[in-house]
């Protein structure tokens, strides 16, 4: 189980947008940093376990002298092997043109735009010379999230995902040139966030589903319908594979994920759930890789919520919620 913990205050609301919740942990420094959008400015703060916010300021995307400052669209802290970048994605003009999803992936940082292109960025150990590699068109309508994660060594595996307003997921190798491994068709809803974990693809949709796929071949583990409305974030803690859910429900879930010896398939436990009561949630993150802490932010409320488990170690049987595992193809109920 989870307690709700001493949250901390914004000098503005989040944004009604989703995926607006940026956390990066500091373990050495005892430190976490968060990011949060709020119409042409992103909030950075920084805290400790259980404190008051330390550090609090303020970011404005700049277009040149005498031009309004644009709508910010997403703030991601990127973790490449040498250096940590904070990056701003905004929309531009009358045109509506607007990038959103941010993701890093070995020394490059890609990031959807408006038009489905994916650009790439080469980012050099240090200094500011950084320069497009490439552009991914693997989308028609625009890119609503991409997720990544490390490929340990291992030839021609799926070690990132896009997703669109479409449904439709684009699964990629990077590399040098990253190679479109295979493409997932969307089924009528907008898919606003994605998450990969050891191979397995996890998708939010919104109609409140949450979906797993085999990351390789696109093949559908299971299908949880896990939300009353649309699904907003989705995060995973690497660690101990847990995933999180958050939707305009107001409703975050945590769901266990684990690959059966005998199968090979994903089955999934659910293990908390949470009400943000009068809330429309728009952002939530884990603050560790183990899942023990986690953030929620929401359209309207000038504060990031915290939580933290009860327990020193997360699991099923210290929860007690059992709600059993599924196997592949099951379609768990809803949970409002």
């Amino acid at each position: 189980m989870f307690r709700r913990e001493r949250s901390i205050p914004l000098r503005g609301s989040a944004a009604a947008l989703c995926n607006n919740l940026s956390v990066l942990q500091l373990p050495v420094r005892s430190l976490t940093h968060f990011g949060v959008v709020h119409g042409p400015s992103a909030q950075l703060l920084s805290a400790g376990p259980g404190s008051a916010p330390l550090a609090q300021r303020q970011l404005l995307a700049k277009e040149g002298a005498g031009v309004s400052h644009p709508l910010i669209t997403q703030v991601h802290w990127c973790v490449l092997p040498f250096r940590v970048l904070l990056v701003l994605t905004s929309q531009r003009g009358i045109q509506a043109m607007f990038a959103r999803g941010i993701a890093s992936s070995g020394h490059f940082i890609c990031v959807g735009t408006w038009s489905g292109r994916v650009l790439v960025f080469d980012i050099p150990a240090k200094g500011p010379n950084i320069v497009l590699s490439e552009e991914l068109a693997g989308h028609q309508t625009p890119v609503t999230d991409i997720a990544t994660e490390p490929a340990q060594g291992q030839d021609c595996v799926a070690d990132m995902v896009t997703a669109d307003d479409s449904g439709l997921l684009c699964v990629w190798r990077s590399g040098p040139e990253f190679k479109l491994l295979t493409r997932i068709p969307g089924f009528g809803v907008p898919c606003p966030s994605v998450q990969l974990w050891q191979g397995t693809l996890a998708a939010g949709y919104g109609n409140g589903q949450v979906r797993l796929y085999e990351a390789s071949t696109g093949a559908l583990h299971t299908q949880i319908n896990a939300h009353a409305r649309a699904i907003c974030a989705l995060d995973l803690a690497p660690e101990v594979g847990k995933l999180l859910s958050a939707a305009e429900d107001t409703f975050v879930h945590i769901w266990k994920l684990s690959r059966s010896p005998e199968s090979g398939c994903i089955e999934v436990e659910h293990c908390h759930g949470e009400c943000v009561p009068d809330t429309q949630v728009c952002g939530a993150r884990f603050c560790d890789p183990s899942g023990r802490n986690f953030a929620v932010t929401g359209y309207d409320l000038a504060e990031i919520l915290r939580f933290s488990s009860m327990t020193s170690e997360l699991s099923s049987r210290d929860e007690g919620l059992g709600q059993g595992k599924t196997k592949p193809g099951d379609n768990l109920p809803s949970r409002t």
